[in-house]
């Protein structure tokens, strides 16, 4: 668009001055021959007054205004929601003490009562008792409970044996 203004500015100001300078050539006056006679001394002519092209006034853009900030809105201060309390966890029964075999059946009984193999369970959860006088609460999990005897003991299958 500025491009456009600018060339039409130029191609103005081309021909303006070319109507002026055509006026200037017409108003010169050229020296016709004079028939014999008495000389005369030509009077003194003013030379003719060159008139300077008018300039059209420059035009500049306006001035970009800067765009309208608002102020950010005032926001309300940051309230944190209340933090939930988080859930209790209890701690695991501790492990009964197995102080002679007889406890192990009621204990293993228990541990087995899930499981979709009831007798197979309680084979192999007598066999550990037994051995390391000791039998995980719940039905399932928690072996660490009962120590390293338990938790290293393994089939031949190379399986944990204790349930």
């Amino acid at each position: 668009m500025a491009s456009n203004s600018i060339l039409l500015l130029a191609i103005f100001l081309v021909v303006t001055s070319k109507v002026f300078s055509h006026e200037e050539d017409l108003k010169t006056v050229v020296p016709t021959p004079s028939p014999p006679g008495p000389v005369t001394t030509p009077s003194p002519t003013t030379p003719p007054v060159k008139v300077p092209p008018p300039q059209s006034p420059t035009v500049k853009p306006p001035a970009p205004t800067p765009p309208q900030v608002k102020p950010p809105a005032p926001t309300p201060p940051l309230v944190k929601p209340p933090t939930p309390a988080p859930p209790v966890v209890y701690p695991p029964p501790p492990s009964p003490i197995v102080k002679s075999i007889t406890d192990c059946l009621p204990l293993c009984d228990g541990r087995c009562q899930l499981h979709s193999r009831k007798k197979l369970c309680l084979r192999a959860c007598l066999t550990c008792c037994y051995r390391c006088r000791c039998v995980p609460p719940g039905t399932y999990g928690n072996r660490e409970k009962c120590g390293k005897c338990y938790t290293d003991m393994l089939t031949h299958g190379n399986k944990y044996k204790c349930p």
